[in-house]
């Protein structure tokens, strides 16, 4: 396990369970940890935005079909101010505190800023664990191709298992440091 990449990052389909296998991943880890996760946010059953949630309790929508934004997703409003005065300073590598990074996505890299502080996360010693859009823009694909990157796709019949698969890949890299 010589070559083990320190950015883990999930990809997959919408729906498919890479926000629930971070979640797990946080609730797990023995190591102090900063960042944040997004949420869905559904009003009888029907999806009508996406909230940010930092580990250190902060809370802002990403986007939802009911703001104002001149940036759009389909019918959600893309909340830049919440991406950066949120999202962007939870990701800031801290001693050496594990980066939850969820999520690199067409959203988020609407803003310059975040997209520089991720940047920033994976350029760091910090071990970061992420997720990532399925596509993407160049940014994306370019992060994508780096090759300190490890990226696993979530599917039904993985993601029950990639939790612990993470977490045994941290546990070497800890003991790498």
């Amino acid at each position: 396990m010589a070559d083990l990449k320190k950015n883990i990052f999930l990809t997959g389909a919408p729906s498919s369970g890479k926000t629930t296998v971070i979640k797990k991943v946080i609730a797990r880890l023995q190591h102090p940890v900063t960042g944040f996760y997004t949420e869905e946010e559904r009003v009888a059953g029907k999806r009508v935005g996406f909230v940010m949630k930092t580990l250190d309790g902060r809370t802002g929508y990403l986007a939802h079909q009911d703001i104002r934004s001149d940036l759009h997703i389909r019918r959600y409003a893309v909340s830049i101010e919440n991406i950066e005065t949120i999202a962007t300073p939870s990701i800031a590598p801290l001693n050496r505190h594990i980066i939850i990074l969820d999520e690199i996505g067409k959203m988020e890299c609407f803003s310059e800023v975040f997209k520089q502080a991720a940047l920033a996360a994976l350029d760091s010693p910090n071990i970061v664990i992420g997720t990532i859009t399925l596509g993407g823009d160049e940014f994306i694909t370019r992060i994508k191709s780096r090759g300190d990157i490890e990226i696993h796709e979530v599917t039904q019949e993985n993601r029950d298992a990639l939790s612990d698969i993470i977490l045994e890949r941290v546990a070497h890299l800890l003991k790498q440091h």
